[in-house]
């Protein structure tokens, strides 16, 4: 029989979305908010010819420099104030998430509560402030390097357009920064996530555009078109399967005697998901392989080594390959450590009497969380892997756009399932107010 939070979720409607006062504000915040990013990412940073820079992006384009530029909805392309986008926070949270698992001090910090939280967070934003700083001081230099054949990428390098250049991707950077969190705090969705998901999907209609013109021209058959087009849908499908595939951990809840009444004695499932850590090790992985990508592809006409990787760090080649798979293997597993400890969870499930049928509480019950999620982690892993390189890999012998890669692909469902989920979310909230506010007027008369 289905709860009662699962038939109102049921009867969810148009109507109910209209009475939703405060959801409608939260939408319409979360939709302004992002067209102002979206503006943002046309406003050049001063003293780089556009010219120049749109035609080393149509030579550097097809390595990870193209998917940055992915992910930045053109920004990096056009070398606009949102260049550096939100990359550079993100790599900072995890950063911080990691030390906070390995050093003490923040660990404690981590159990203060809001406090605690507030202070990480605000460290959070120094660390982004240096990365961004690093990055865009490179960025910089390298493109006072650049000299293609349309001529130099600056118009006046020297020691004033350095700082010039620092000084406005690490403001926009920490503008895009505090526009996610007022996103995440006051809109829908996380701010951080649904950014890159606008950065994706304003790109979407051009890429499409461009493979139906790929057809026009005879360079893509229509057979090839239309089994494109069905091999994304399968993908999307298989995405929304990973996505909501979970393992439920039988927990058993005691039997209490007060008085002549029997309380507890209720079981339950723990969820478990085979993808604990979502779209997070494909966006981290991307972070941190743009960083030397960057620098070797604005380093246009180098030595002959630094040509070479360039090419490996392109999209289908082995190095790309192993060291994508490598570092979304790697963050999955740390960001599982992170966001579920066995030992904790066992010592809970202990302390309130709680256990699972079959394995004695506290140690035992702990290696099972962990051997459980080993296995979770290790599925979801892989299915990333997949996900995001086998369909890369498919395109890497035609001229296809990333916007219909795995990664893309990935990071369009999962903000578009969180999204949703949480708009459901303040449409049940909102019905149960309604119900509280009917009752209590029934109780005054």
């Amino acid at each position: 029989m289905a709860s009662a939070a699962e038939q109102m979720a049921a009867n969810l409607n148009l109507g109910a979305f209209g009475k939703a006062t405060e959801l409608r504000k939260r939408i319409w915040f979360t939709l302004g908010a992002l067209i102002v990013f979206r503006l943002g990412t046309y406003i050049p940073v001063p003293g780089v010819d556009a010219t120049v820079m749109a035609h080393l992006m149509t030579q550097n384009g097809g390595g990870i420099l193209g998917m940055f530029n992915m992910f930045t909805g053109g920004a990096l392309g056009r070398m606009t104030i949102f260049a550096l986008n939100i990359l550079p926070y993100i790599s900072a949270s995890i950063i911080i998430q990691l030390m906070s698992t390995t050093i003490p001090a923040l660990e404690a910090m981590k159990k203060e509560g809001d406090s605690g939280r507030q202070r990480i967070t605000q460290y959070t934003r120094y660390l982004t402030v240096i990365i961004a700083t690093a990055q865009a001081y490179g960025i910089a230099v390298s493109l006072e390097r650049v000299k293609s054949a349309l001529g130099p990428a600056v118009i006046d390098p020297g020691l004033f357009f350095e700082f010039t250049a620092v000084v406005t991707l690490v403001g926009g950077t920490v503008f895009v920064m505090w526009l996610g969190e007022q996103i995440t705090s006051r809109g829908i969705g996380t701010g951080s996530s649904l950014i890159i998901f606008a950065g994706i999907v304003a790109n979407m209609p051009v890429a499409i555009a461009n493979i139906l013109e790929l057809g026009s021209t005879g360079a893509l058959s229509t057979i090839f078109i239309i089994t494109f087009f069905v091999a994304a849908l399968l993908v999307i499908g298989f995405i929304v399967f990973m996505e909501r595939a979970q393992r439920r951990i039988l927990i058993q809840h005691p039997k209490r005697q007060i008085g002549q009444r029997i309380y507890g004695g209720e079981s339950n499932y723990m969820p478990l998901k085979v993808n604990a850590s979502g779209v997070m090790p494909p966006i981290f992985a991307s972070s941190l392989l743009v960083i030397p990508a960057t620098f070797v592809g604005f380093s246009a006409g180098g030595p002959g080594w630094l040509q070479a990787l360039a090419h490996q760090l392109s999209r289908g080649q082995p190095l790309y390959m192993l060291l994508f798979a490598a570092l979304i293997m790697t963050f999955s597993f740390v960001w599982a450590a992170i966001a579920f400890n066995p030992e904790e969870t066992a010592e809970n499930l202990k302390k309130n009497g709680a256990f699972i049928p079959g394995i004695r509480p506290g140690s035992n019950t702990a290696k099972y969380f962990d051997t459980v999620l080993t296995r979770l982690t290790a599925i979801g892993a892989v299915y990333l892997v997949l996900v995001c390189l086998l369909p890369d890999f498919a395109m890497s012998n035609y001229s296809l756009p990333f916007y219909f890669g795995g990664t893309s692909l990935l990071i369009m469902v999962s903000v578009t399932m969180d999204t949703v989920t949480q708009v459901q979310s303040h449409l049940l909230a909102h019905q149960y107010e309604g119900l509280i506010r009917k009752g209590r007027g029934k109780n005054r008369k």
